[in-house]
């Protein structure tokens, strides 16, 4: 399996070439909720004072997401933003602060990032929650911020995300060990993650 991160940290990672020629920066990460995957990034200049650029940076023009950068072929493959988040909306205006709950009602929490595969992979695995009393009983005034993986399917309705009850039993207290929950380490819940 690929790195995975948030989707909060790759904001402002540069776009890079192949070549090693800086193209931009990223400004919000596009994914499609209901097929959970990463179809692209909004962009933003290079300089200090740059806004947002018209050009976006679809998932298919994407070589590999590292750790330090978003890496192209070409930056001749960029496309009209406006364009590609005709249908997904940036994570920003469609999943955090969405609320959390499972397919029987049960409130989880409220999302406050998405868990994405890096490397060529680009799924969507998870999302770090902002975990209910109900859902994390005893927890003290602030919030548990649990990692929970989507499970084999996903809904999204309006401001909320539906997970199956099987995916919100398993939960980490952090990003490696939702990493082993959702990564196949024998005896750990893997779901059917497609």
């Amino acid at each position: 399996m690929n790195e995975l991160m948030a989707a909060r940290s790759i904001t402002t990672r540069p776009v890079v070439t192949l070549g090693g020629d800086a193209v931009a920066h990223v400004k919000d990460t596009v994914c499609d909720a209901a097929a959970a995957r990463v179809t692209g990034f909004t962009l933003t200049g290079r300089g200090l004072l740059s806004g947002p650029l018209k050009d976006g940076l679809p998932w298919a023009a994407v070589h590999a997401l590292g750790h330090d950068a978003v890496m192209i072929r070409d930056p001749l493959a960029l496309v009209n933003a406006a364009a590609m988040t005709a249908r997904q909306q940036p994570l920003r205006a469609r999943l955090l602060g969405a609320r959390v709950l499972t397919e029987a009602g049960s409130e989880v929490g409220t999302v406050l990032d998405v868990v994405v595969e890096g490397g060529t992979g680009g799924r969507v695995l998870g999302f770090r929650v902002a975990a209910s009393r109900r859902f994390v009983p005893g927890q003290t005034r602030h919030r548990r911020r649990v990692y929970v993986p989507r499970g084999g399917t996903l809904t999204v309705s309006g401001r909320d995300l539906v997970l199956p009850e099987d995916a919100v039993r398993h939960v980490a207290d952090d990003l490696p060990g939702f990493g082993s929950l959702v990564g196949g380490v024998p005896g750990q819940w893997r779901g059917s993650l497609p």
